[in-house]
């Protein structure tokens, strides 16, 4: 195996008019550096651009992924070009509209522990997604799916963060770490106390990942100064990118399997796959 493989992940959002969180990590013999975090695929770029990301600033735009412009970007700031691309967003060899073979596997694998799949629609993400996987095709990039053997030449496969972080943190059922979604979490909870509880698993999932990762240098801000539920969504994009990078981490060492068929298919980690198909290989 290559000792410098390097992964670009993506927390890809589903629209152009939110950001989406980018990761990029580098084997270095037996370890894993994080290279670059950012809230947005702007702000990506212009860390190549040697401009640091402001964290605190109000507001990161969404935009339309620059597929070639991110992979350069990402050449310049690992100082090679990227060997795989985990993406959280819908793909498939063929064009879609509705629930894929792989969001049907995946639901009925993770329902059970609150991690079903979301479905796709012709709207959302309809042709962002199609645009996303033609312009890493054209990149030189193959999708895996259920028919890929294993690991080899440039690659990109999907994944999902949610059965990932089962795998990661040893939980039984999904982790409560979505700042949309805190106060059904916590539906007692003062506002105060929801962004408290989240930072709490935003915690868990850094202390995890900085295991994997050297040179993680995300500070997450402390509750009292976070003003509001929102401003935690570039935390949760970032640490979403990044744990999209641990599968791509788990993928090349042959710790995950494919969900779904050889058209499209949601890489999750072994060790959370419950039932398996008798079509179903590890990666």
């Amino acid at each position: 195996m290559n000792r410098n493989q390097t992964i670009l992940a993506i927390d890809a959002a589903w629209t152009v008019s939110q950001p989406s969180g980018v990761a990029l990590v580098q084997q270095r013999g037996d370890a894993w550096r994080c290279i670059t975090l950012a809230p947005s695929y702007r702000s990506f770029i212009g860390e190549a651009a040697a401009t640091a990301t402001d964290w605190s600033t109000t507001r990161f735009p969404g935009s339309e992924p620059d597929i070639s412009r991110l992979l350069e970007a990402a050449e310049r700031l690992a100082g090679r070009s990227v060997d795989l691309v985990t993406l959280d967003m819908p793909v498939a060899r063929t064009p879609f509209t509705t629930r894929r073979e792989a969001d049907r596997a995946v639901s009925r694998e993770f329902s059970t522990r609150w991690c079903a799949a979301h479905s796709p629609t012709p709207i959302r993400p309809g042709p962002l997604g199609a645009r996303i996987s033609d312009a890493l095709s054209a990149a030189g990039y193959e999708l895996a799916t259920s028919a890929t053997r294993s690991p080899g030449g440039r690659q990109f496969l999907e994944v999902y963060p949610h059965p990932a972080l089962l795998s990661l943190l040893r939980r039984p059922r999904r982790v409560p770490y979505k700042a949309s979604r805190a106060r059904n979490y916590w539906p007692g909870e003062s506002a105060s106390g929801r962004i408290r509880n989240l930072l709490i698993e935003f915690a868990a999932i850094h202390g995890a990942l900085a295991e994997v990762f050297d040179g993680l240098t995300l500070e997450l801000p402390e509750p009292d100064t976070v003003k509001s539920l929102s401003a935690l969504k570039r935390y949760e994009d970032a640490l979403d990118a990044l744990v999209c990078a641990w599968v791509g981490v788990e993928y090349l060492a042959g710790r995950t399997m494919p969900l779904g068929n050889d058209d499209a298919a949601i890489w999750c980690p072994t060790d959370v796959v419950r039932v398996r198909d008798p079509g179903q290989r590890t990666g």
